[in-house]
């Protein structure tokens, strides 16, 4: 059950910080409750000074960080933690026995896993999802369909990626398809794995 206390304040804290910046206990309290919604917008400053006072955050008001390491940190699509851990968190140092606690957020800023911006093909990660695999044939299909040359197709995808964050490469495709009103049938057609 800790464990799972842990994991979702390391998500949250992740989504936060996924710039890798500082941020301030308001800048905080606005991404979880009117950016996320995970919390009543009255909450969110208690969410805030209870992660200050676990331990989670450290620094000034106005520039805090976390104090657990971020870089290994995944969200599955449509996660979201229950406010009562965010409310009433567990301490970190109820993570795993052996594991390192002094932990450097400055050395190692939390960045989310987005192809570089490139003229290379669109990088296909060693995802266990399917999909990933169909990546490169559904950003060609999009481009023979909305008449958009292949780089282009894949730099809006890449812009996506970066703006989004967490969300994989062929989801990204799927919303440059949306945008150029092709049918979403077919899109998803195409990434059916069988």
């Amino acid at each position: 059950m800790a464990s799972e206390d842990i994991e979702d304040i390391r998500r949250v804290l992740a989504i936060c910080f996924r710039d890798g910046e500082t941020l301030s206990a308001l800048d905080i309290e606005r991404i979880i409750s009117f950016d996320m919604e995970w919390v009543a917008p009255d909450e969110a400053e208690k969410v805030v000074q209870a992660f200050i006072g676990q331990g989670w955050l450290t620094g000034e008001e106005e520039s805090l960080t976390p104090t657990v390491p971020l870089t290994d940190v995944q969200s599955p699509l449509g996660w979201f933690p229950r406010p009562s851990r965010l409310l009433h968190p567990v301490h970190p140092e109820q993570q795993q026995p052996s594991s390192n606690k002094t932990s450097d957020f400055k050395s190692t800023p939390p960045k989310a896993t987005v192809p570089a911006a490139s003229h290379e093909p669109l990088h296909i990660s060693d995802s266990k999802d399917p999909r990933a695999k169909l990546t490169q044939r559904l950003a060609k299909f999009i481009a023979k369909s909305s008449e958009i040359p292949l780089d282009e197709v894949e730099r809006r995808a890449k812009r996506k990626q970066q703006a989004l964050g967490y969300v994989s490469t062929w989801m990204c495709l799927a919303l440059v398809a949306r945008e150029q009103n092709l049918s979403m049938k077919e899109i998803t057609d195409a990434l059916t794995t069988r």
